[in-house]
């Protein structure tokens, strides 16, 4: 059977969003009925978005229709959509070889990634890097390099952390049970402590004495993985106090501080890392999602006096393809030149405007972040602060049937994630359709009531 192939891409922005048929359209119908015949259970399906390409911040369904795209693929489409500059290197390298393997064999992409992501990366002196497939990948990885280096057995994560989900990821991981439900045993050695999110509990100093005097020495801890800003868990930015106490104390100890900024790295804060806007270098810096701007590709970031594993200890088939490692090559280049000035820009304006919609709205409990990586909290009442999930989970599918693609995290926390490209306009209509569903939905909510 022929593809059918999408509608011609808009040339203003003001062809989008516009919706041409109650989605799901009668094709996206058909493409959802297959998916579920032949794919997997676990996989969740936000909403009935059936993509068929897109511009910019802007995606188009298969019945042509158009969307403001606040997400990005969860954070990954980090140059848009048919960047003509990604596509092109794409293309590129895919024309001269797909893949020989960069574990056993040498090819100019990689030693230029690999070279590139050392001078980009914070704190001064040599970085070396180990290219992965994905985030997850990246994880596992690196607590096998720190338990390498250090010879110790434990690691440190927080309370709200994602990881990914693979095994020492999930293990890792403590925003939601139903990432570990029945995958049991673990990865063990692991220890999990309150993260700092100043909206609903600041961290307590004191519990690093609990667990150094009750639970672990800290003799015996490999490492302290931290998002420098959670993600899965709610977009929750720590103060950082936090951060750099955390850093103050590997230091004294002797454990590595990894950053996993799988999420919040590639120019989407406003800087090129998160962890700059606290003044901190990591040991080890772990990147994936909107590295290759869509293409599967990350990578763990290590200090030279680090990364002490032998040859052949650790390697990777797929790692590092050259058809991945030219759009990431693209992509840092964007970013560096214009994209992560572009999403401190944008998103200052987001923030004030999700702020004015706060004073609107007493759904809103908070509004967090930098860059494109705000959270919107709801809850049912501000003095409480309960968590209001229901109100998110109506908020996303309604957003859609107008024109524009949300995202959940946490318990009750929209993210705002959207490709670093993100205009005036997209933020603006984006906003100006939040508003109209918060509005529909508070009338939907009091019409209840009476």
């Amino acid at each position: 059977m022929a593809r059918e192939t999408a509608v011609a891409m808009p040339k203003l922005e003001k062809d989008y969003p516009r919706i041409v048929v109650t989605p799901p359209g009668p094709k996206a119908k058909r493409i959802i009925a297959k998916d579920k015949e032949w794919s997997s259970p676990s996989y969740i399906k936000e909403y009935p978005l059936v993509a068929a390409g897109g511009r910019g911040a802007m995606v188009e369904d298969v019945d042509g229709n158009r969307y403001i795209d606040w997400m990005a693929g969860i954070a990954v489409s980090a140059t848009g959509y048919a960047h003509p500059k990604v596509t092109k290197a794409v293309q590129d390298a895919a024309a001269k070889f797909l893949h020989i393997c960069g574990t056993d064999f040498y090819y100019e992409s990689m030693a230029d990634l690999c070279e590139t992501l050392a001078r980009v990366s914070p704190g001064k002196g040599k970085k070396r890097v180990f290219l992965t497939n994905s985030g997850t990948e990246a994880v596992e990885g690196a607590v096998k390099l720190a338990r390498s280096h250090t010879k110790r057995p434990y690691i440190i994560s927080f309370n709200g952390a994602f990881h990914g989900r693979s095994y020492a990821a999930i293990t890792l991981s403590a925003s939601k049970v139903k990432y570990k439900a029945g995958f049991g045993p673990l990865l063990p050695g692991v220890i999990h402590m309150p993260f700092d999110d100043p909206y609903r509990a600041p961290f307590d100093p004191r519990e690093i004495d609990r667990v150094f005097h009750q639970i672990v020495s800290p003799s015996e801890v490999a490492a302290v993985i931290m998002e420098p800003i959670q993600g899965e868990g709610g977009y929750v930015m720590p103060r950082p106090e936090f951060i750099r106490m955390w850093r103050k104390i590997c230091d004294q100890h002797g454990i590595l501080l990894i950053f996993d900024e799988i999420q919040s790295g590639v120019g989407r804060t406003g800087h090129m890392w998160a962890c700059e806007h606290y003044g901190v270098d990591p040991d080890v810096l772990l990147t994936a999602k909107g590295l290759g701007s869509g293409m599967p590709i990350g990578g763990i970031i290590a200090k030279e006096s680090v990364m002490t594993w032998p040859r052949g200890s650790h390697g990777t088939t797929f790692g590092g393809n050259p058809v991945c490692c030219a759009a990431a090559l693209a992509t840092i280049d964007l970013v560096e030149n214009g994209l992560a000035a572009n999403a401190a820009k944008v998103g200052a304006k987001l923030i004030a405007g999700l702020r004015r919609l706060q004073l609107k709205h007493e759904c809103i409990g908070d509004v967090r972040g930098v860059g494109l990586m705000i959270g919107i909290e709801f809850v049912t009442d501000r003095a409480t602060k309960e968590p209001d999930h229901q109100l998110v989970v109506d908020l996303e599918q309604l957003a859609f049937t107008k024109g524009l693609l949300l995202l959940s995290c946490g318990k009750s926390t929209i993210r705002v994630a959207p490709p670093l490209v993100l205009t005036d306009y997209d933020a603006e209509k984006g906003l100006e359709i939040l508003d109209e569903c918060l509005t529909e939905l508070k009338g939907k909510k009091n019409g209840k009531k009476k």
